[in-house]
């Protein structure tokens, strides 16, 4: 259980938005830019870490260049709710490699899925033979991405 928001400063809301920008910055970078000592700033960065406010570090991969071209956003709405459990229909779809991404939503569709693919007939293939087999898949609405600009947050 989340023991809710954590009082941030506005040195902590810097350093959060520079780590984002940038997450192999050394402390003492990070610290020159903001005015801290290195060691200040390497303890901010340790107390925000033990605080669970950083769940990790990930690869910002170029998937156009791993030979991904297309991704798509799939809305999907179960047809039989009562007969195929989500946590059936979460298992399946976490074992299709294209499936970057699973969200449970409320709305139009009870899943909304990031799937990437090498073009469009492999999409088509990955949606026939991986996602409408599926268990309980009903309706499926596909947004294909034409571009993509990643915001930093709030912060």
């Amino acid at each position: 259980m989340s023991a809710g928001p954590l009082e941030l400063d506005e040195i902590d809301r810097a350093l959060v938005r520079a780590l984002a920008e940038d997450a192999h910055a050394s402390a003492g970078a990070l610290g020159r830019r903001l005015g801290l000592s290195q060691p200040a700033c390497w303890r901010r960065i340790q107390r925000l870490r033990a605080a669970g406010v950083f769940r990790g570090a990930r690869l910002d991969l170029d998937l156009e260049r791993l030979g991904f071209g297309v991704t798509v956003f799939l809305g999907i709405k179960l047809a039989t709710k009562g007969r195929v459990s989500l946590e059936d229909f979460e298992r399946a779809v976490r074992a299709i490699p294209e499936v970057q991404v699973v969200d449970h939503v409320l709305g139009a569709f009870d899943y909304r899925l990031r799937v990437v693919a090498r073009d469009l007939p492999d999409f088509e293939r990955v949606l026939r033979r991986r996602i409408m087999t599926l268990p309980g898949v009903g309706n499926v609405e596909a947004n294909v991405m034409l571009s993509e600009e990643r915001r930093p947050g709030p912060l």
